[in-house]
């Protein structure tokens, strides 16, 4: 046994103390993934910002070519030359 030469309050106190790393070795855990998922949530947010940003955009070059297409005359046709 581990404990073997140690009292029974010396075993206790480090059996206590291994307790006590362990618990503070979870929260610090926990804490890690916290920030993780924060940082992960973040990142979705501002990829959906930027995507309804991006085809907002699109969807008005796209009304304003079509516009523009509207207003221009059709090119004449060219015809060849005779030499």
């Amino acid at each position: 046994m581990a404990t073997k030469g140690l009292t029974a309050e010396q075993a206790k106190l480090r059996a206590e103390r291994n307790f006590a790393k362990g618990e503070q070795r979870r929260q610090e855990a926990e804490s890690a993934i916290e920030a993780v998922r924060a940082e992960q949530q973040a990142v979705a947010e501002k990829t959906a910002r930027l995507r309804a940003l991006r085809l907002a955009k699109e969807a008005a070059d796209a009304e304003a070519a079509a516009e523009a297409a509207k207003t221009q005359p059709a090119k004449a046709t060219r015809t060849k030359r005779a030499k």
